[in-house]
């Protein structure tokens, strides 16, 4: 089966969408089906040595066809200008599959960027199998960040929203909570919603296979333990919680918060850690997604952290990350995320709610306190996520819904 792949971000970009669309695709050309990838230009999130490549604009990489399309702006920039070049997004991504006579049987879109999934509805018109991969809840999560305001925007979107799962054939979420509230949303919808976890790739994120950075050394880490958070550092990962638990944890000399990675919110976390005098907080680069788990090698808790304002029950894909490295997560969420029962389920580390600060800091304590129990922690989140999130597990069931119907 030939299956589209249509994403905003994908490797050499780094951040969890674009290794999750990787780790899918990747998959799939080794089940022996044709993948093409449609994707923007690689401009945000690059590792030095990604913006020393050059790029054509359809590639062949590892028996994947990926085809790269220029657009406007949208990382690091404000919200209108990030929504006006989402909106142009689906027909500039059309426009390139017609140039370069791309005809899928299937397609798989990434949500967000919301607007993407109309690449998927128009297709569906050829009679395309469409599936519609909600990651957030949009335009939800952007009300309760407060990002959306404008009643008519919000009025525009919700309609965007309903559209897109009409024309879907199966509107796929990452966890119970976000199924359950969708049927609340659109109940009459029912049979298209389905449970599909994220995926990640077991293999890839095993530390105990040959380390070719050394990472305490390149950076000169003597701390015993290091907690780290990598990813993109923006509004909604909320990350001056983990500077407040930083500077209530300076006493913990062994102890060292690892931000690693850039975003809109990094110049303002790094004046606000300067501010505090924190010392045992460190800032670095993006590194690339090869040389990650020789980081994590090094690592003695895998760090999540999102805004309380987001009410929705996403489970960040970096759990799951941690979880495959066999490290224990500290996790801090809003209540409503799935991820607290997630990691009381696996017993792979601790979780509490973002809007308490002080909570945070005392799981936190006793998440250190229990030391001696990390290897055997960190060994049943890699156990669990074998068993539940591996990308061979995943995918067959992705496989199943990309089927045609019977008769």
């Amino acid at each position: 089966m030939h299956i589209l792949l249509v994403t905003d971000s994908y490797p050499p970009e780094i951040r969890s969408a674009s290794h999750l669309m990787l780790e899918l695709a990747q998959e799939l050309a080794h089940r022996g089906h044709q993948v093409t990838v449609i994707t923007t230009w690689p401009e945000y999130n690059l590792d030095q040595e990604a913006t020393q490549r050059s790029f054509q604009e359809l590639e062949l990489e590892d028996g994947i066809r990926v085809l790269r399309v220029k657009t406007l702006p949208h990382h690091n920039v404000n919200y209108v200008m990030r929504g006006l070049s989402q909106l142009f997004m689906p027909l500039q991504f059309l426009r390139k599959l017609h140039t370069h006579n791309i005809h899928p049987e299937a397609v798989v879109v990434y949500s967000p960027p919301l607007p993407l999934a109309l690449v998927g509805s128009w297709l569906k018109r050829s009679g395309v199998k469409n599936i519609l991969n909600i990651q957030d809840l949009f335009p939800q999560n952007a009300i309760d960040l407060g990002i959306l305001r404008n009643t008519l925007q919000i009025k525009f979107f919700k309609a965007l929203e309903r559209y897109a799962y009409q024309t879907a054939d199966s509107v796929t979420v990452h966890s119970e909570g976000n199924r359950q509230m969708l049927l609340r949303q659109q109940p009459q919808l029912k049979a298209k919603f389905k449970l599909l976890h994220n995926w990640v790739d077991i293999e890839h994120h095993d530390t105990t296979e040959h380390v070719a950075i050394d990472f305490r050394k390149k950076w000169n880490l003597t701390q015993k333990h290091i907690a780290v958070f990598a990813g993109v550092m923006g509004p909604s990962q909320y990350l001056e919680l983990i500077l407040d638990i930083a500077e209530q944890l300076q006493e913990q000399t062994d102890l060292l918060f690892l931000m690693v990675g850039d975003g809109k919110e990094k110049p303002r976390l790094q004046r606000l850690a300067a501010e505090k005098g924190l010392i045992n907080v460190r800032f670095e680069g993006f590194i690339s997604r090869e040389v990650y788990p020789d980081l994590l090698s090094v690592c003695s808790i895998g760090l999540v952290c999102l805004s309380p304002q987001n009410q929705t029950p996403v489970v960040p894909g970096k759990i799951l990350g941690h979880m495959a490295a066999g490290l224990p997560v500290a996790a801090f969420l809003h209540t409503k995320s799935d991820a607290h029962e997630l990691i009381a389920q696996a017993q792979c580390g601790v979780s509490e709610n973002s809007a308490n600060v002080q909570a945070c800091v005392q799981v936190m304590k006793n998440l250190l306190a229990n030391e001696a129990a990390f290897s055997q922690i960190g060994q049943r989140g890699r156990d669990y996520a074998l068993k539940h999130f591996s990308k061979e597990v995943c995918v067959s069931e992705l496989e199943r819904m990309l089927q045609p119907a019977p008769g």
